[in-house]
């Protein structure tokens, strides 16, 4: 690492439309170029070019599928520095009232950040399995517990372990500081679960064109009982079924 590769990262990032079709790719997506190119307000060809820089920098992954070409966010290590990002673009000067993450309720509440959960009910999910001691997070470190199984058991889950394990395994568990509550909410492989499991069982839906997530009603109730009623009033009183 020196600092003309760091400069360059940056200088990438620093590109309006780059960043939105970044910023496009924070739920877990795959999108098309033109897809990109409209969340960036820029030609397709142009968005072409943008989009082949960030790929060639790791910044972003592409596959081809049939006649279309997708792009991802190439690792939650990269969204990870989106979200960093993202926190300090939106601190106010220290003279106005700090009004941390986003404005509208249905981010605050719960979003995708990446492929995990985050919101008030990504931070209720992770104060949970820390109360039941089934994770723990030591500053940027994070573990899974012995006492995981039966835990995650009742959310119908069992964390198996990485069929192939690399030297750059993703961590079952790690913090990753939240956007709009200012503390950790779960992220790597048990985040990602977590997540899929509900938007399996659809407990979530993801909102079009947005990284909110939508508590359906039987989510409601499922979150309620997993979480505590305390917790789950903390996390929406909107809800349906809350």
């Amino acid at each position: 690492m020196n600092t003309n590769q760091i400069a360059r990262i940056a200088s990438l990032l620093g590109e309006p439309a780059r960043t939105a079709m970044l910023l496009q790719l924070m739920d877990g997506r795959w999108l098309t170029a033109t897809e990109l190119a409209g969340a960036a307000q820029v030609s397709p060809q142009t968005a072409s070019r943008h989009l082949a820089q960030l790929v060639a920098a790791s910044l972003l992954r592409v596959e081809q599928r049939g006649r279309h070409r997708y792009h991802r966010l190439a690792s939650d290590e990269v969204a990870r520095v989106l979200e960093s990002l993202m926190q300090i673009a939106g601190q106010a000067p220290l003279q106005r009232p700090v009004v941390p993450g986003p404005r509208e309720p249905a981010l605050r509440m719960a979003r995708m950040c990446y492929d995990h959960i985050a919101g008030r009910l990504g931070l209720a999910i992770a104060e949970r399995l820390q109360a039941e001691r089934a994770i723990e997070f030591d500053g940027e470190a994070g573990l899974v517990t012995e006492r995981a199984g039966p835990v995650l058991a009742r959310w119908g889950l069992s964390l198996a372990p990485e069929q192939a394990p690399t030297r750059r395994a993703r961590p079952d568990c790690r913090p990753c500081l939240d956007w709009s509550e200012r503390k950790p909410h779960l992220a790597g492989r048990l985040g990602a679960m977590v997540c899929a499991h509900c938007l399996d069982q659809g407990w979530l839906r993801r909102e079009a064109g947005s990284r909110a997530l939508c508590i359906s009603a039987r989510g409601a109730a499922a979150l309620r009982g997993l979480l505590g009623l305390e917790a789950w009033r903390k996390v929406a009183e909107e809800a349906p079924g809350s």
